[in-house]
């Protein structure tokens, strides 16, 4: 077990037991002995023991011990575990009002403990088979295997067609390799893994009979893993490392349709890893035996603080510091500062591409159309890419003819739509129907009408695989925009968009009539409404998952039951003022007996999963633990159904509330599933994260009264700690640039 003294530390920690058995880090303090300390210490020494009181002549201490008796016992403060005391000791940092490290450099002093490998393989000796006959495998061959057969053959890789031939292929190539040219394996149609993939299921079977004690352990070992390789110090204060964990090796998934899907991960060995750190820093121990780390660099102009080469793209990987990191969060707010300076800079940009969008040089343009692309529709820059080792995802002047389809309904005369369809970052599908000819597009000048004239003449003649924007690339755009403002881009222009897009949407909403009126959860709702706007300007969707279906599947059914109690309520009601009692209807199930019932069944299982040694055992466990939640499932379930009932005649009284009580809860539910169901192909939080300026969703929050914690996960309030003194009134505009 790892002790506090692998946390990396410049200056000693004291280590001191606490009570409740946990640790208590302590910087060790300079003691400074006053003369008034001098003195009351001096007095103390020399002061005469005083007698004790009379009990018979004085009654006071017993009235002082009464009137502490009737306050009640004294409260305990809360005894924190080592994590929640070192949250606490990064937030009291507050790196905003610190000195900033000489120019050029990140830091001046950095000392962290390295990264932490996975263990080594453990083969299992289950034996895949070829031609239906078992074939012997080495370990390193083995756990290629098992790679393979971990993978869902109804998941998204192995069940889709198109992404299985290239999964297949690429991994069954690297498999050969492992085998080598000598091996009885030929062909990959007469591979069968499903003799491994059973003992994996079977395993995992075996690791849910996990004990609470194991898992307690389980957690402890994590945590003791996180305390000596999660974090770091950096001039002098703590910070929270990112990734310190290794990236195991496995089969490569990548998204969409990524050419290199099923290839091989190789494990990363402490030799190909070079680490960052100060030189009067100690080099951290390489815990993997017999080996040592690649190199040690003293390098204070990058944040990085181990980086390595993987072997599918051959790019350079890093660890570094968390998001919620001084280094992230003086990125952050750089970044925001500076799209926040196109504020005042966006009209002058705005004004030279429309007049160049009408320019007879198709350079000029071309360049027109891409900034004004890139302005109202937020696309990104795009650049070229080799579709063998990347997946084929485009952007602005990587557009192809294939991407266009003018007049996509067919209905003729001045129609002015264009859809557009490709494949974004991340793979993530873009396909939107833009109207060009839409009031939103030309009002004010816009030129709407005159960028699809643009497009359709830059389309005219070309082959589907012709790029459209054939006279520019990504490095001229860039050197055009930087004529503008120093460092602009087509992620400033989208961080600005968004941002400006929030503040206006939540603007409107702010000024609607009966907005006062309407509460802290009703509020928020309209602020995820912004949000989606925002999301969907920027093109941030998601899949959505069976989970997600099956939830608003279940939400769906749940809403029907509480308007049909409803309709109950209403009858019992009507049968309680005629006085027609007999029919009135009341609870068939004994909860409290199906309750008790259940609480057995878990214990039952509780105590199998403490007596089981063998994995039989394990599987009999975890089978009786799956039947004990299935049949708090069922309890769940028949609470709810019979939730509107009584065991008795109810009152009218109790009948009247009851009904006011479904009435919100049919209400809140209602709010809930529509929420859902409008977000459940938009990711609000992608644009939260990365594009939308939190100050501006602090001062709303502080504006309306609404806690920040119904907008910002723990996560995020972390990140942007330095965004939450805002005042109410902060607006997103130029002048933030220059506090």
């Amino acid at each position: 077990m790892a002790s506090d003294d692998d946390i990396p530390a410049k200056k000693k920690i004291k280590v001191k037991k606490s009570p409740n058995g946990g640790s208590d880090v302590k910087m060790k303090p300079a003691v400074v002995k006053s003369a008034s300390t001098k003195a009351t210490s001096t007095s103390k020494k020399k002061r005469k023991r005083e007698p004790e009181p009379d009990p018979v002549k004085s009654s006071s201490p017993k009235k002082k011990k009464t009137a502490a008796t009737a306050n009640g016992p004294k409260k305990e403060l809360k005894k924190l575990d080592k994590s929640e005391r070192l949250q606490y000791a990064m937030q009291s940092f507050l790196w905003w009002n610190a000195k900033e490290p000489p120019e050029g450099c990140q830091w001046v002093t950095m000392e962290h403990s390295g990264v932490s490998f996975p263990e080594p393989y453990q083969p299992h000796g289950i034996k895949m088979l070829y031609e239906g006959k078992p074939i012997d495998l080495t370990p390193i061959q083995e756990e290629a295997a098992t790679f393979f057969a971990a993978m869902d053959p109804e998941g998204m890789h192995l069940g889709n067609p198109k992404t299985a031939n290239i999964f297949i292929k690429n991994f069954f190539a690297d498999f050969r390799d492992i085998l080598g040219k000598m091996h009885v394996i030929k062909d990959f149609k007469k591979c069968d893994f499903e003799p491994i993939r059973r003992h994996l299921n079977e395993q995992k079977i075996i690791r849910k009979a996990i004990t609470d004690q194991e898992r307690k352990a389980n957690k402890e070992d994590r945590n003791q893993a996180m305390f000596r390789y999660g974090f770091a110090i950096v001039d002098g204060h703590l910070e929270k490392v990112g990734n310190y964990n290794m990236e195991p090796p496995g089969a490569f998934r990548g998204r969409g349709e990524h050419p290199k899907m099923g290839k091989l991960k190789s494990r990363v060995a402490p030799e190909q890893v070079s680490l960052n750190l100060s030189e009067c820093a100690a080099v951290p121990r390489c815990d993997v035996p017999g080996h040592a780390w690649g190199d040690i660099r003293h390098d204070p102009r990058g944040q990085w603080l181990a980086t390595w080469k993987e072997n599918i793209n051959n790019q350079s990987k890093y660890m570094q510091l968390a998001a919620q990191s001084s280094f992230k969060g003086k990125s952050d707010r750089f970044k925001y500062n500076k799209a926040a300076k196109l504020c005042d800079k966006i009209v002058d940009i705005r004004k030279s591409y429309k007049r160049d969008l009408k320019s007879k040089d198709k350079e000029t343009k071309q360049l027109a159309t891409a900034v004004w692309v890139i302005d109202r529709l937020a696309l990104r820059v795009g650049g070229e890419k080799d579709t063998e080792e990347e997946a084929d995802t485009v952007g602005c002047c990587s557009l192809r003819r294939e991407h266009f389809h003018f007049d996509p309904n067919n209905e003729g005369g001045d129609n002015k739509e264009i859809e557009l369809e490709f494949l974004g970052k991340d793979s993530m599908l873009f396909k939107q129907t833009i109207d060009f000819g839409a009031t939103m597009y030309n009002e004010e000048n816009g030129m709407g009408v005159q960028v699809y004239e643009n497009l359709k003449g830059f389309c005219s003649k070309k082959k589907p695989t012709d790029e459209v924007f054939d006279a520019i690339n990504p490095t001229l755009l860039n050197n055009h925009l930087k004529q503008f403002m120093d460092g602009l881009s087509a992620k400033v222009f989208r961080t600005y968009n968004a941002s400006r897009t929030l503040q206006e949407e939540l603007r409107k909403t702010e000024a609607s009539n009966g907005w006062k009126r309407l509460s802290a959860a009703e509020k928020v709702i309209e602020y995820n409404n912004a949000n989606r706007e925002v999301a969907i300007l920027c093109n941030h969707q998601r899949s959505v998952s069976k989970a997600q279906e099956t939830q608003l599947e279940n939400l769906g059914g749940k809403l029907e039951t509480l308007k049909k109690q409803k309709k109950t309520l209403k009858a019992i009601l009507k049968a309680i003022a005629a006085g027609n009692t007999d029919k009135i209807p009341t609870k068939k199930h004994d909860e409290k007996a199906l309750t008790e019932k259940a609480a057995k069944a878990v214990e039952k299982a509780k105590k199998l999963k403490e007596k089981a040694k063998t994995n039989e055992e394990k599987i009999k466990a975890t089978e009786a633990d799956e039947e004990a939640k299935q049949k708090k499932r069922e309890i769940t379930e028949i609470k709810f159904k019979q939730a509107h009932l009584w065991d008795k005649v109810p009152t009218r009284d109790q009948v009247v509330k009851k009904l006011e009580a479904w009435n919100n809860k049919i209400s809140k539910m209602e709010m809930d599933l529509k929420h859902k169901d409008d977000n459940k192909e938009v990711s609000l939080g992608t644009s939260k994260i990365n594009y939308m300026d939190p100050r501006i969703s602090v001062a709303w929050c502080k504006r309306n009264e609404v806690p920040i914690e119904k907008i910002f996960s723990k996560t995020l309030r972390d990140k942007f700690n330095w965004a939450m003194a805002v005042e109410p009134e902060w607006e997103f505009n130029a002048k933030i640039a220059e506090e």
